[in-house]
């Protein structure tokens, strides 16, 4: 199983880790951390080190009920960052957060190489056609609803079901327009309640049927400090435990704030696999 990233053939048999870098003010967890170039660069770097395959960097905050933000604004806050690490870490595989379709060009245009979609198509309708036209791999997230209402009342009669539904659809979708390295993102709370997202978790192994890599992104995440009554400070040790449960349900790709410790969670499973 490999996605072509910018000419690198990226095998995800083995699991890999993709560092988050927020440039956005109000991120749930390192909202405003980091500001300045120098620490950015040092962020980087250090996920870079401890051996992050890719880092993800966004500029529109996704957490539930963030403010929204325009595309000038949000390609005004990404386009330098992409310049800046694509200058200083020539090699690096960056992954864009945005649903924006121009973004996606423009940041493409500057030396990412893959776009990370929380809406999965749904809140651009030239998504789909601008990344089968750049042709770079495209993570496909599902979400119910918009950052602004999706953790309103999320309701589903079968939350894993209907999940696989959106994907096959999508996929279908994606194939017709010859994108290949298509990746799927569950969205653990987007638009998802505690029991659904734990739910999904457990039924990650099930995804597997749609014959894409899975990328789990759980780092930090209310589902786990609400359920231990703690803060996103505090749950290093619930992510850790929550991305052994997806690698060994099968996830390829963990989306995480804390690298060194996802790549000890990847060590560990593939012991026993």
């Amino acid at each position: 199983m490999t996605i072509n990233c910018k000419g690198n053939l990226i095998d995800l048999a083995s699991p890999k880790v993709m560092g988050i870098l927020n440039i956005t003010p109000d991120s749930f967890y390192d909202g405003g951390k980091y500001k300045d170039e120098n620490a950015i660069l040092r962020q980087v770097d250090k996920m870079l080190e401890e051996g992050a395959t890719f880092i993800d960097v966004g500029a529109y905050s996704s957490r539930p009920g963030a403010a929204h933000i325009s595309e000038e604004e949000e390609l005004k806050r990404i386009l330098p960052v992409v310049d800046l690490l694509v200058k200083n870490f020539p090699d690096i595989i960056l992954s864009i957060d945005t649903f924006r379709s121009a973004v996606a060009r423009a940041t493409i245009g500057s030396g990412a190489a893959l776009i990370n979609d929380i809406s999965g198509g749904n809140m651009d309708d030239q998504m789909f056609a601008t990344v089968a036209d750049l042709q770079v791999p495209y993570v496909l997230m599902h979400m119910l609803g918009t950052p602004q209402n999706m953790q309103k009342n999320p309701v589903y009669e079968d939350v894993t079901k209907e999940i696989i539904s959106f994907f096959a659809a999508q996929i279908f979708k994606l194939h017709q327009l010859k994108l290949n390295d298509v990746i799927i993102d569950v969205g653990f709370g987007f638009g998802k309640t505690l029991e659904h997202n734990f739910e999904i978790l457990k039924n990650l192994s099930l995804f597997k049927s749609l014959d894409a890599p899975i990328l789990a992104g759980v780092s930090r995440k209310s589902m786990l400090y609400k359920t231990l009554d703690v803060s996103a400070k505090e749950a290093l040790n619930a992510t850790t435990s929550a991305n052994t449960i997806a690698l060994l349900n099968g996830a390829n790709i963990l989306r995480v704030h804390d690298v060194k410790e996802a790549l000890e969670a990847v060590k560990i499973v593939q012991q026993i696999k």
